[in-house]
């Protein structure tokens, strides 16, 4: 069998004093061991990949799904997100063949709206349709980004939990750059104080309290 080997590349995509779960058997570089000690990652063995899925950090989850346009582009994000240690459920049904993107943009809103996934991201034609659907439902912070500082300003100022890209008008270079910026962008709290308590007013006074209910479960890519 193959020896399994982690990098100190692979562990500074962990965030300083998370755990870091590995297969057991699986060499530390000297470098790695060094990393972990400065940046005090404990190193978790588990005996199964499957069972470090089961201990995936909340934060680590991510709900993806994409209208037909955007297939191609959430292929190489899926790839993208799941190298980078994410879980990563496919809100995109396989046996439908409509075009409408309607479906994915629920199935996604759903798993964030009810916590089973920490933030969501769509990626359809323009970022406008799936923009506005998703802001019609409550709890759902979404925003179309397209560059990197409207990745980092949505996080930072406005504490999106859903990230919308416009498939067919990115490059695979730029989404990623877009993506990897708003997950690694942290919220800060008071910065923007006033327009949070707008959005949860609004919510209360003109939208219902509900949970959406979506038919059928999305997959999750491994």
């Amino acid at each position: 069998m193959k020896r399994k080997f982690l990098t100190e590349k692979e562990l500074k995509r962990i965030a300083p004093g998370a755990p870091c779960y590995v297969v057991k058997g699986t060499y530390l570089t000297p470098l790695a061991q060094e990393i972990a000690a400065q940046r005090q990652n404990d190193i978790i063995e588990c005996n199964t990949l499957e069972e470090i899925t089961q201990l995936k950090p909340y934060d680590k989850r991510l709900a993806l799904g994409a209208c037909h346009q955007g297939l191609e582009l959430q292929e190489k994000l899926s790839r993208l997100l799941q190298e980078n240690d994410y879980l990563v459920f496919d809100c995109n049904a396989q046996s439908d063949p409509s075009p409408d993107c309607t479906n994915p943009i629920l199935r996604v809103a759903n798993l964030v709206q009810t916590g089973k996934a920490h933030r969501g991201i769509l990626v359809d034609r323009d970022g406008i349709g799936s923009c506005i659907i998703a802001n019609k439902i409550p709890g759902i912070r979404a925003a179309h980004c397209y560059d990197r500082l409207t990745a980092k300003n949505s996080r930072e100022q406005h504490d999106v939990n859903l990230l919308v890209l416009a498939g067919p008008l990115l490059s695979p270079d730029l989404a990623s750059l877009i993506v990897t910026t708003w997950l690694n962008t942290h919220f800060t709290k008071g910065s923007n104080h006033k327009v949070g308590s707008l959005v949860e007013e609004v919510e209360k006074k003109f939208l219902r309290d509900t949970i959406i209910a979506i038919p059928g479960d999305c997959s999750c890519a491994l």
